[in-house]
């Protein structure tokens, strides 16, 4: 794992891919976890017996989920322990190239996109693609914003 610790790390790694996580199982409890934290029910998703006639051959993720998962998994690949708080500041571009096929395993590819200086704080843009084990196309393609203070 990388540890950045100033913005000037932060800077010099623009660019440049900072690493991979671990490759994550996802199964149908955690799909169905999530239908039931976010009320999104779709067949698709959590009616096994109805998604294995569809053209997928059975349950995906939903993208969203998807997108979830990135505070867990990029938490393997690298950590913040620069001064003052880090605040989730908003996503760019989300794109969900391929469903992604309950169990199969995941994992996520980070590098540092950008670093601005704003008057809050300073802004870090993070790219990242959740590939999909055995698959051609990502599950999802991100970019995601990251106010740090102080």
């Amino acid at each position: 794992m990388r540890t950045f610790t100033t913005v000037e790390e932060l800077t010099a790694a623009v660019g440049t891919p900072v690493g991979s996580s671990d490759w994550l199982l996802v199964d149908q409890e955690r799909v169905d976890a999530f239908a039931d934290a976010t009320g999104d029910h779709q067949w698709i998703h959590v009616d096994r017996e109805r998604a294995a006639e569809s053209p997928f051959g059975g349950t995906i993720a939903h993208g969203y989920l998807t997108l979830s998962l990135l505070p867990m998994l990029g938490a393997q690949i690298f950590s913040l322990d620069t001064p003052g708080a880090k605040l989730n500041y908003g996503v760019n571009k989300v794109r969900f190239p391929a469903p992604l096929k309950v169990g199969k395993r995941v994992r996520a590819h980070a590098s540092i996109a950008g670093v601005a200086e704003l008057p809050a704080g300073t802004q870090l843009t993070l790219g990242w693609t959740i590939e999909v084990e055995d698959e051609p196309k990502p599950a999802c393609v991100a970019e995601t914003v990251v106010l740090l203070l102080g």
